[in-house]
């Protein structure tokens, strides 16, 4: 697949932070939209249309990262997450998915250290310290883990609650946190160590046991 932008190389600092007007503005919805129909093809053939000069346009800039990410080609995500740091610093898109982008490219360590500065600059995005608790699970650090996990809930607890009960990453948190019910052959329950993680423990009580 031939991508619309090439990021590497380009000095995007100085570039002015202009909202987007038609027709560009139209081909970066219909971009958005085919991403959400899984078309990221489609999506990429939108942006194709895009006047050069608003190439680097953060709003841009993100979805071609989601184009990328689809592909698996995080190298380049990193680079594009990267740009849009450099254009926006105030923009949490920039940050998490650089971190994110490091994480699938095994560099989780890296990915935590870029990320956990920029937590108390958007104390409003449960996303950035979910994302820090994955990284702290996939790491083995898993009480640090439990404690982002907790901040992150303090900010949207349903969100945490929705996507963490199918979030692969948190599993050696649950394990640890259900250990012995696990060893015990019963199935980890991720709704009850998402309460758990909040410091509920009430549920504990009514657990079955293994007979």
């Amino acid at each position: 697949m031939s991508l619309a932008h090439e990021t590497r190389g380009l000095s995007l600092q100085n570039q002015p932070m202009k909202p987007l007007h038609p027709p560009d503005s139209h081909h970066l919805s219909a971009a958005v939209g085919w991403l959400g129909l899984g078309r990221h093809i489609e999506a990429n053939e939108e942006l194709q249309k895009i006047a050069p000069e608003n190439a680097a346009h953060p709003d841009v800039l993100e979805v071609l990262w989601h184009i990328y990410a689809k592909t698996g080609q995080w190298q380049f995500c990193v680079e594009i997450a990267a740009a849009i740091i450099n254009l926006d610093r105030e923009r949490s898109f920039g940050w998490i998915h650089y971190s994110f982008a490091l994480h699938e490219l095994k560099r989780t360590q890296e990915a935590f250290d870029q990320l956990k500065p920029v937590a108390e600059r958007f104390p409003n995005v449960w996303t950035i310290p979910y994302a820090l608790a994955c990284y702290c699970a996939h790491l083995g650090r898993l009480i640090e883990s439990q404690l982002w996990l907790r901040k992150a809930m303090a900010v949207d607890r349903e969100a945490v609650r929705r996507k963490a009960i199918t979030d692969p990453n948190l599993t050696p948190l649950w394990v640890s946190m259900l250990g012995k019910n696990v060893g015990r052959g019963l199935t980890v329950d991720p709704g009850l160590c998402t309460r758990v993680a909040s410091g509920d423990h009430s549920s504990l009580h009514a657990m079955p046991s293994n007979r």
